[in-house]
């Protein structure tokens, strides 16, 4: 996997030395020497990793660069890695505390540094690849201004629930008594959770199960797959601290666990993820948007046309038949012109709900604009299509519609054109202009009817 990553040290030898060890990896290497200069170059090249030394000499020290750095919007999802030669708890727990991915102790052993470096870079590609995919829907204008913010300013790190996979009972004790405080610890074949959990501290020294295997089952299962690992290792055990992290654990934590290390292991952690899940969430969100109709919920034009012609298709190379019926709510502008557009809009909610209770799961309501819908029948004849209307039709004058800003209950009718795919060289266009000159003909033949138009009797 090829990066840049940025190294920031006061020492010239340093520099050169992490530079070999990275180029040589194929990395694209850049050097800053103070914290300031780090921070402006950070801000600028928006490099995918950043490897920053604690003690520079004037402005500021690592651990106020690593600060400004996550307070930053376009420099704070840009994993941070401190490199000290202060190996004390206080240090590396300041260091998690400033926001940093990671602490490694100089010398740094090339292999850790190497695996932590492709960890962190896995991470940083699926953060990117989200982001990407949130600036194109900002480009095409489907994530809207209330879509806006960035999550990470929203986000406030709340009580969580920690699943801990463990069999060392002084160990939990532990782990409970540092994360118990802040969040709901579940202990794996201890009292049922029921909420799915944001973290989980898997320990891979445990000789009742295989942590290893538990990691790669989760990183493999779907409903797993995105949960933030933090695996338990032994302080001298490099080779599984290493293999943890190649099979998808997020970070590691040695033996004896430090309550305030995995306090702070533990935020960073959650709050990634919640970072993670909000970005989804607005995707799922911005997804949903580019195919609703905003004022009716109903799907809209788009989708309409996305559906519609590979089920035409589809009949034609001998597939299921699909039906369409053109709806439309008749003397609509009467409607808005004596109540007005408020009114108007909530007939047309309204009419939207009967519609819906009104159509099969898989049939798609969709809103064409104004007071005009469409519903797609796949696998449905014409004749079957034609019954649904008329159920559909009955429905919508069966009981006025009560509009909360009037005393009165208002009458709608429509009236419908249904047509069928019949064909082979029939089409989604072909087959909406059917049931459109149906429609016609149902509104010249008095409104409030179905009328449905075989490919012998189009115009």
């Amino acid at each position: 996997m090829s990066a840049r990553i940025l190294v920031v040290d006061d020492l010239e030898a340093n520099r050169r030395l992490l530079e070999a060890k990275l180029t040589a990896d194929y990395y694209d290497v850049l050097m800053a020497q103070r914290g300031e200069e780090a921070v402006q170059l950070a801000k600028r090249e928006k490099p995918d990793l950043i490897l920053l030394d604690v003690m520079m000499p004037g402005g500021i020290d690592g651990y106020e660069a690593c600060r400004r750095l996550k307070a930053m919007p376009e420099t704070r999802h840009i994993p941070v890695v401190i490199l000290t030669t202060l190996d004390d708890r206080d240090n590396k727990v300041r260091g998690l505390q400033a926001g940093a991915e990671e602490f490694l102790t100089k010398p740094i052993d090339d292999v850790q540094l190497m695996a932590r470096v492709k960890s962190l870079l896995s991470l940083k590609v699926v953060t990117d690849e989200l982001r990407a995919r949130e600036a194109n829907g900002r480009r095409l204008g489907v994530i809207g201004e209330d879509l806006r913010p960035d999550p990470l300013e929203q986000l406030r790190l709340s009580a969580g629930n920690v699943l801990v996979v463990d069999d060392n009972p002084t160990q939990i004790k532990r782990i409970t008594a540092a994360l118990g405080i802040e969040h709901r610890i579940t202990v794996l074949g201890g009292e049922a959770n029921s909420a799915p959990p944001d973290l989980v501290v898997v320990s891979v020294t445990s000789r009742n199960f295989d942590g290893f295997r538990v990691i790669a089952r989760m990183r493999s299962g779907e409903p797993t797959r995105h949960l933030p690992i933090l695996a338990i290792v032994d302080a001298d055990d490099q080779k599984r601290a290493i293999r943890a992290l190649e099979l998808g654990a997020h970070d590691i934590i040695v033996r004896p666990i430090d309550e305030d290390e995995i306090i702070a292991r533990a935020r960073t952690l959650m709050r990634r993820k919640r970072y993670m899940d909000a970005l989804r969430s607005r995707l799922d969100q911005s997804l949903e948007l580019a195919i609703t109709d905003q004022l009716t919920n109903l799907y809209n034009r788009r989708f309409l046309t996305a559906q519609l012609g590979p089920l035409v298709q589809r009949a034609q190379c001998g597939g299921d038949n699909v039906s369409v019926m053109v709806i439309d709510i008749d003397h609509f502008k009467r409607c808005n012109d004596t109540f007005g557009h408020d009114v108007g809009d909530a007939v047309l909610r309204e009419f939207a709900v009967r519609l819906a209770t009104n159509t099969r799961p898989s049939d798609y309501a969709c809103r064409m604009g104004g007071e005009e819908f469409v519903v797609i029948m796949p696998r449905t004849p014409g004749d079957i299509a034609c019954l649904a209307a008329e159920r559909l039709r009955r429905n919508i004058c069966a009981a006025p519609f009560s509009i909360p800003s009037l005393s009165e209950p208002i009458d709608v009718t429509v009236s419908i054109g249904v047509a069928c795919s019949e064909r082979a060289d029939d089409s989604a266009d072909l087959l909406l202009k059917r049931a459109d000159e149906a429609l016609y003909e149902a509104k010249q033949a008095g409104r409030n009817r179905v009328i449905g138009r075989t490919a012998s009797q189009a115009a």
